[in-house]
């Protein structure tokens, strides 16, 4: 590691100015998310663990309702493991679901219910990384300490000139920080990159630290993306009316009341994922089909796309095969239930599950 290189990234010179429009920038045209208009360490540890390889506008809706049904970290602690991922599901990525239930324990238990308020504490708990760890201590503690995510990496890079990577890239960030407002100021430059400074077609335009960008647009690239896989699945989709039935079995208990549940008096047959699978182990998924049980066409198709692998789903309106295992499940419990992320698109696309009409957490971050 070479410490003049890394502070040669932006002279200290130019870097009260950063800090200075930096600042300016964001406080005139930050995003109004519900995450930041309070420094609750438990709201903005979910708003972090939540945004973790997801996009804002798949999480607002998910981080309204979790604090909805889990308000306080307590309340988080004492929840089953299958509500906490019938609250996450849509979101993918589950394990963090789990390790946030997890982690709820251990402050819960080890901390008395409140949050350890240094980066060094913070980074103890399950699945609490060194960014997350950062981004919290400064947001809610005020720790001045740089918070580096993928956002930030490309901004610093870009100011820079440089490949800058590993600790080169963290000492780089917090030689830029700005000490008195580092919450603000780990939040103004992950909203840049994300508004302003993309991963593609930058709008150096409107960017406020232009002046003192050295590459005022993209660092050519030293490696080509992933190739996108593209595969195809079948489901069956078997929906039955509740009068026509011969047992009340589900698949999960809930917690709190129906009040936000989706209205209806059928039921569908989910399966439930093995519990030592590598992928959303206990989930609960439509049947899979290995053939389309003779139909020329599927009932619908729709498109869903994981990571590197983009999936044409054929969903048909037929039964499983009879040597499937699972469950009739009230249409009035699939709120409840840990779905899959699929498995939620299909059944809002076939009309069965309409898309919830969340509630408004009474607090926001």
């Amino acid at each position: 590691m070479n410490p003049a290189r890394t502070l040669q990234a932006l002279p200290s010179s130019k870097a009260t100015t950063f800090r200075r429009n930096l600042l300016a920038w964001y406080d005139a045209h930050r995003r109004d998310l519900p995450w930041r208009a309070s420094r609750d360490p438990y709201r903005v540890w979910l708003s972090e663990i939540m945004l973790q390889q997801t996009r804002v506008a798949a999480v607002m809706e998910h981080y309204r309702e979790f604090l909805r049904r889990f308000p306080a970290v307590g309340k988080l602690a004492a929840a089953r493991e299958a509500s906490v991922l019938a609250a996450w599901s849509g979101l993918g990525y589950y394990r963090r679901a789990r390790m946030l239930r997890t982690a709820a324990k251990v402050i819960v238990r080890e901390h008395g219910g409140t949050f350890p308020a240094s980066q060094e504490g913070l980074r103890a708990l399950p699945g609490v990384g060194r960014y997350t760890a950062a981004a919290i201590a400064s947001i809610a503690f005020g720790e001045p300490v740089a918070a580096v995510d993928g956002n930030v990496e490309r901004v610093l890079q870009r100011v820079s000139g440089q490949r800058l990577a590993g600790e080169e890239l963290w000492q780089t960030a917090n030689h830029l920080l700005a000490a008195k407002r580092p919450g603000d100021f780990n939040q103004a430059m992950m909203e840049l990159g994300a508004v302003v400074c993309t991963p593609r077609a930058p709008a150096c335009l409107t960017c406020p630290v232009v002046e003192l960008c050295a590459t005022r647009g993209e660092l050519a690239a030293t490696t080509k993306p992933a190739p996108q896989k593209k595969l195809a699945l079948h489901y069956a989709l078997n929906y039955r009316n509740r009068n026509n039935r011969g047992d009340d079995r589900d698949g999960d208990d809930r917690d709190g009341d129906d009040r936000d549940d989706d209205r209806g008096d059928g039921e569908v047959f989910l399966v439930q994922r093995p519990r030592n699978a590598s992928l959303m182990p206990g989930m609960w998924e439509l049947p899979e089909l290995a053939r389309t049980n003779g139909a020329a066409v599927p009932s619908f198709t729709l498109r869903h796309s994981i990571t590197v692998t983009d999936y044409t789903v054929g969903v048909w309106r037929a039964a499983a095969p009879s040597n499937v295992p699972g469950k009739w499940i009230p249409v009035l419990r699939l709120g409840h239930v840990a779905l899959t992320g699929l498995a939620r698109k299909i059944l809002r696309q076939a009309g069965i599950l309409r898309k919830e009409s969340r509630r408004v957490a009474p607090a926001r971050v």
